[in-house]
């Protein structure tokens, strides 16, 4: 049974307030859902919002959802029951939310009964872009927009400590802690689950040769806050982690597109380097144009066999040749088929279009990164550049089958626009989320237990499938969370799913979710500083601990 108890002065229900900003705030009940309907993927219906509408018009799939607060003005911080975020989207801050910038709608997930659905099916996400955004919006002295916040990419930007599998793809690690401070009483019964998955490691020296294809962005735009400079910095930095057998190709584009610098070996760093130091801002934006010749010199230039990349950097604003992503999407798509997967690199704000990038990124088997220092420019492309360049999976989704005899709801917390149809889960033909070696995949779910959960009971199965890159074959693999795999308190909890607790929580508060409580900023901020010493000591946390004492101070 999972029991309460105090940590470090702070009572177990101020503590739990943070698992439960995470897990949500409705009441425990086993009535089954009604109200709204959908696919039975935990996804609520769209929020109405000021945010733009996805590139491409993608929509994400609704579901079930438990007696859901009403989700219009989400993105504005108008939710009923929801903390309101002033300066978000222009609200009363100096210096409020930049203009200009586009993040796709994604709605938020509800409560689901396993009486109506226990199966819980998505991709797997690897990006973590949204953060990086955010701590930029901090640092420009603004409240993050609601509408760029994705928990998941929140969770995933931090190590999560989990180890790499001896043999085979991946491993599957599983842990909970409870959260019963969701309905203002006691209740042992409310949990925060983890669900990580942990792809295995290769070695530099073992990793395949690789031919890669910077597509850079020399637009006007990309002069404003040394949005060039910070991309030229990052692409040294890389350059200096090629080997001889590697290539590179640079191709430029503003009004148009042109080759810098076509396939050249990776030993020939001074030619490499004087055409990354050519690279100058110019006019305005077709990423049409520069994705085409990108894709086209990157065609020529495949090592069979090999890693081959075509890496994005820009703010993402298209204002010449094609400005939706439809026909660039269709490319990116056909040419990853082919074994051409797409990194998308983010620079910038006031002017940037994330839903653009991010969607590149998904269709182009890749993922998205953002930078806004050279410190996150060498943890991308130094310190990760295995995982950043080398894919050990394709379409790898997770299913996790929740048994409803111990389970009575659960969300998923993030995740919205990676919702899969429980049917498709071995359907090869719904694409989803590409893994990169040593890479880890986090996913959080509040969970309402049923009464007399005991250590040996099955809480739920996890099953990940995926597409080995080499032979495209199909693989899965499954494994059972338990009783057992929930700690009793927070505070006796793994360092980073407390880590988690607190950096969902935030999320969700930024993003102005229905299912937290009311909980400020400032006493988030204040209660992350009292257990700071039980969180991992790394300067990533200490970091997002900064941020959070920073945006309490603007949210007053």
């Amino acid at each position: 049974m999972v029991t309460s108890a105090r940590i470090r002065g702070i009572t177990f229900v101020l503590a739990a307030t943070l698992a439960a900003g995470a897990c949500g705030s409705s009441s425990a009940t086993t009535a089954p859902l009604g109200g709204l309907s959908g696919n039975g993927n935990g996804n609520a219906p769209r929020p109405a919002s000021s945010a733009a509408a996805p590139v491409g018009g993608a929509q994400a799939p609704q579901a079930a959802a438990s007696a859901a607060p009403s989700m219009a003005g989400a993105n504005t911080g108008n939710v009923p029951g929801a903390t309101s975020i002033p300066g978000a989207n222009g609200g009363n801050l100096p210096g409020a939310t930049p203009g200009d910038v586009t993040f796709p709608e994604t709605g938020l997930n509800p409560y689901v009964s396993t009486s109506r659905d226990h199966l819980s099916t998505f991709g797997l996400d690897v990006d973590t872009a949204s953060y990086t955004v955010a701590r930029t919006y901090v640092d420009n002295g603004n409240l993050p927009d609601p509408a760029s916040v994705r928990v998941e990419e929140w969770v995933n930007f931090f190590d999560q400590g989990y180890t790499a599998p001896e043999t085979g793809t991946f491993v599957i690690h599983s842990d909970g802690v409870p959260a019963p401070f969701l309905t203002g009483s006691s209740s042992q019964n409310e949990v925060l689950l983890r669900v990580g998955v942990k792809a295995r490691t290769v070695a530099r020296s073992q990793r395949p040769d690789a031919s890669l294809t910077f597509v850079i962005d020399t637009s006007g735009s990309m002069s404003e806050d040394g949005r060039l400079e910070m991309v030229k910095s990052a692409l040294r930095l890389l350059v200096e982690q090629l080997r001889p057998s590697d290539r590179v190709a640079i191709v430029a584009f503003s009004t148009e597109a042109r080759v810098v610098l076509p396939s050249t070996a990776g030993d020939n760093r001074n030619r490499i380097l004087g055409a990354i130091d050519e690279l100058q801002p110019e006019q305005t934006t077709n990423v049409e144009a520069g994705m085409t010749l990108g894709y086209s010199l990157a065609r020529e230039s495949m090592i069979e066999g090999g890693i081959n990349r075509v890496i994005l950097a820009s703010d993402g604003v298209a204002n010449v040749g094609s400005t939706s992503a439809s026909s660039i999407l269709a490319e990116v798509s056909r040419d990853a088929a082919a074994g051409i997967q797409e990194v998308s690199i983010g620079v910038g704000l006031g002017n940037y279009n994330d839903a653009l990038l991010e969607q590149l990124a998904d269709k182009g088997d890749g993922f998205y990164a953002y930078i806004n220092s050279e410190d996150e420019a060498h943890r991308l492309f130094v310190d990760k550049l295995v995982s950043t360049i080398d894919t050990v999976a394709l379409d790898a989704k997770a299913q996790v089958d929740f048994n409803p005899d111990v389970v009575a709801e659960y969300r998923l917390i993030g995740y919205e626009n990676r919702a899969i149809a429980d049917q498709d889960f071995r359907n090869n033909n719904v694409a989803a989320g590409a893994i990169g070696a040593g890479h880890a995949v986090t996913a959080l779910y509040g969970l309402k237990l049923r009464e007399g959960v005991a250590s040996g009971d099955r809480v739920a199965t996890v099953s990940l499938r995926w597409t080995d890159p080499s032979t495209k074959g199909a693989t899965e693999m499954a494994q059972d969370v338990t009783g057992s795999d929930i700690s009793g308190s927070w505070g006796t909890a793994d360092p980073h799913l407390r880590l988690d607790t607190l950096v969902a929580a935030a999320a969700e508060t930024f993003r102005g979710s229905p299912w937290i409580s009311d909980f400020s900023l400032a006493q988030l901020a204040d209660a992350a500083n009292n257990v700071r010493n039980d969180l991992p000591r790394t300067s990533q946390v200490d970091d997002f601990l900064t941020m959070l004492d920073r945006s309490s101070r603007l949210a007053r």
